[in-house]
């Protein structure tokens, strides 16, 4: 019998979104808590199925945040320069996120200095709905994520910018009134409304912290490159609490990922 390799399990694996599916396609739970394949799987197959399964057994509503930094905290250069602080190894998992999700959500200021594609590329899977945080209008329309036309894209904008007579051919906007309906619950309830239930907030460190601070987020990925810069652009930052007791300090795993050190942090994940 043929050994199950990564690509194969990914293939099964990335359609999974109840218990009984799981179980049919070769998953189980064994004594050290761990997901494998009941057939004969490498090693790197296993890990996908630990790491993957919960996310799809979430449900249709999820909130997932992703960070790529240096080791002293960073996840750009001062100039701004974030290519690429992490290893191919993340740029897969990363892509294998955007793959489980409905929506993948950046800040302008990631638009601007980035100009990503916000698809999946590194692995098979739909592209989600590429989705722009941007309430004063100040992402330019030739960016690709307005051009490129391989994935959908929301630009969600304030009242001031307008009822959308800017956007660029084929960009659907989502004018919100004030800035309080910018706010990580009210906007995530906001794309649910619009059957985007699963969500994937990339980036910048703002936008992540922003979510993170408000309780918005069931799980945090925060991928650690052993690199020092220094100085940069940060990555986690919000107000903390001024006792140590007291700081946030959810159920984590870690796992390798090449030369970086992926950690997975729990915040509440919906559970099957």
């Amino acid at each position: 019998m043929t050994t199950l390799d990564t690509a194969r399990a990914w293939e099964r694996l990335r359609s999974i979104r109840t218990v009984a599916e799981a179980r049919a396609a070769g998953l189980e739970r064994g004594a050290d808590g761990a997901v494998r394949w009941r057939e004969d799987a490498t090693p790197e197959a296993d890990e996908l199925a630990d790491r993957y399964l919960p996310l799809c057994l979430a449900g249709p509503r999820l909130t997932i945040a992703q960070l790529g930094q240096s080791l002293d905290g960073f996840i750009a250069t001062r100039t701004g320069d974030a290519d690429y602080v992490t290893g191919e190894e993340d740029r897969c998992h990363l892509h294998r996120l955007r793959a489980l999700t409905d929506a993948v959500v950046v800040g302008a200021g990631t638009a601007l200095a980035d100009d990503p594609q916000l698809t999946v590329r590194a692995c098979s899977g739909p592209h989600p709905v590429r989705v722009i945080l941007d309430p004063h209008g100040r992402v330019p329309p030739h960016r690709r994520v307005f051009t490129d036309g391989s994935a959908p894209t929301l630009w969600v904008v304030g009242a001031e910018t307008g009822d959308g007579r800017t956007a660029p051919d084929g960009v659907d906007v989502l004018t919100l009134p004030d800035r309080a309906a910018f706010a990580p619950q009210r906007l995530v309830e906001a794309l649910a409304a619009r059957g985007l239930g699963r969500v994937l907030i990339e980036g910048g460190g703002v936008t992540v912290s922003r979510f993170l601070h408000d309780g918005a987020l069931h799980r945090l990925y925060v991928t650690v490159a052993p690199v020092l810069l220094g100085d940069g652009i940060p990555g986690l930052r919000f107000d903390g609490t001024p006792v140590m007791r007291d700081a946030l300090r959810p159920r984590t795993r870690r796992a390798r990922l090449g030369e970086d050190t992926l950690f997975e942090l729990d915040l509440g994940t919906p559970q099957p």
